[in-house]
């Protein structure tokens, strides 16, 4: 039941209803932005949201280290917690963190196709990945056969997808490249203005773009409505 309300009060229901119910299982979506306006946040929020619903996690870095990655989520939890008081709150983060699993890569010599490998590897080990999170990716060295293979793995295995990429435009093509824009169902882009960083959806399924329909609390950077 805490777990319940702790999904019921998570940012990603405020994301939910400006997009028509978000990401669907089997879909991937992508945050973009310049450096340092808050995606690993967004994307640990989304982690988050899936942690809440019982699913086993995998979020892989790119860019950051594991001890980082770990105090985002317990910045994020502790945002959405901060005004319940359960008693177990310890046995609910515990469980959280049973069902996460972090790695850490270097783009470098490490391709998406390979961190697919990797998964399909956790799963035959008795990991059942069932959302993954995969922060850092530079769109540019992703080749088109290589993000077909991350969508078919997320179909075939009907779990969501969220990537990150740094990028300073603003638009779908600023953001994407060309050969790679048909493989995200929703494409999020943090802007800086000057009370806070704003969360435009440049592309959501069929529907279309809506500039600055959310954005991240100061503080917290937890989303929430305009």
């Amino acid at each position: 039941m805490e777990k319940e309300d702790l999904f019921d009060h998570s940012p990603v229901r405020t994301f939910d209803k400006v997009t028509d119910g978000g990401l669907k299982q089997g879909e991937i979506g992508l945050v973009t932005s310049k450096k340092g306006l808050g995606k690993t946040s967004v994307l640990v929020q989304f982690g988050m949201d899936a942690l809440l619903q019982n699913k086993q996690l995998v979020h892989v870095s790119f860019d950051q280290h594991s001890a980082n990655v770990i105090s985002w989520y317990e910045s994020i939890f502790n945002e959405i917690a901060k005004k319940k008081n359960f008693s177990n709150i310890g046995d609910i983060k515990d469980d959280l963190v049973r069902e996460r699993t972090i790695l850490n890569f270097s783009q470098e010599n490490f391709s998406l196709a390979k961190v697919i490998k990797t998964l399909r590897a956790l799963k035959e080990g008795g990991i059942k990945v069932a959302a993954i999170v995969i922060d850092g990716v530079d769109l540019s060295k992703v080749s088109a056969d290589d993000m077909k293979v991350v969508a078919q793995f997320v179909k075939d295995e009907n779990l969501t997808a969220w990537l990150s990429t740094t990028a300073t435009g603003e638009t779908l093509s600023d953001s994407v490249p060309a050969q790679l824009q048909n493989y995200f169902e929703i494409v999020l882009h943090l802007t800086p203005k000057t009370d806070g960083v704003y969360v435009a959806v440049v592309k959501c399924h069929d529907k279309p773009a809506s500039p600055a329909v959310l954005r991240l609390d100061q503080k917290s950077l937890l989303m929430m409505q305009k």
